[in-house]
């Protein structure tokens, strides 16, 4: 019997639009599997109404019990998101405007009409957070010890995610390679999760672009095992030219 050490993960879930059934969840799911990658395993998920009293007790108890807490979520430019007051208030620390975030945002809006105040509210952090860079929308994620604070916008939680790829203690060595295709992601969506599916232990990410007047794909693939990776791969740059589709090793 092994006594290595099982790392663990709780997740809170922030927003009544979930609670209501107006927004399915897709984050438990994606966020499960890049832990699993990682060598972590979620243990727990609370899914809570925006309320700070609900926030400040599901981010106590579940921060408590586990290694790290990721929360979904929230982080918007509204007045009813809440979440960066609420585990404030639990960890015991102000909230101040980061530097950096009003300066990445400030960026990303210069073409978009302006950081405008309400804008501002996303460069909000616990007093002490660092930030989970977020190449999407502008607005970064927030890290402060042990606690995680995610977008809940799925697709905007992926590429936090994958800013967070190796870098939480107590999770493996994670190997990435690359397999690009002038291709629209939509197109091959079906494909990808039936390889990810077939390689268990694998996680493929993909990241659409637009270049040169065509549209295109990478696809990453990352495993703590890198024969498992190297297997993927093949399998599905064999899968893509079955489908007459040209691949580029390394990513384009």
């Amino acid at each position: 019997m092994s006594d290595e050490r099982i790392w663990t993960a709780g997740l809170v879930v922030i927003g009544d639009e979930i609670l209501s059934g107006r927004t399915q969840d897709r984050n438990v799911a994606q966020i499960a599997a890049w832990l699993n990658v990682q060598g972590i395993r979620l243990a727990e998920v609370r899914i809570v109404p925006d309320v700070t009293a609900a926030i400040v007790e599901a981010v106590d108890t579940l921060r408590a019990r586990n290694d790290y807490l990721f929360t979904t979520g929230g982080i918007g430019p509204t007045h009813d998101d809440i979440t960066v007051d609420a585990i404030a208030a639990a960890l015991g620390v102000g909230v101040v405007h980061h530097p950096g975030a009003l300066a990445t945002l400030e960026r990303y809006y210069e073409s978009r009409g302006g950081l405008t105040e309400a804008r501002k509210r996303m460069a909000r952090v616990p007093e002490g957070a660092d930030l989970i860079e977020n190449r999407m929308s502008g607005a970064p994620g927030i890290r402060i010890g042990n606690v995680l604070i995610m977008a809940g916008v799925p697709h905007i939680t992926a590429g936090m995610l994958d800013m967070l790829t190796g870098t939480l203690e107590g999770g493996r060595p994670v190997v990435s390679r690359t397999l690009g295709c002038w291709v629209a992601e939509s197109e091959v969506a079906e494909l990808l999760d039936t390889v990810e599916k077939a390689h268990d232990g694998v996680q493929i990410g993909s990241y659409p672009f637009f270049r040169e007047g065509r549209v295109g794909a990478n696809f990453v693939v990352r495993s703590p095992d890198s024969a498992l990776v190297d297997m993927t791969i093949a399998d599905l740059a064999g899968q893509l030219e079955a489908q007459g589709r040209a691949v580029v090793v390394d990513g384009i």
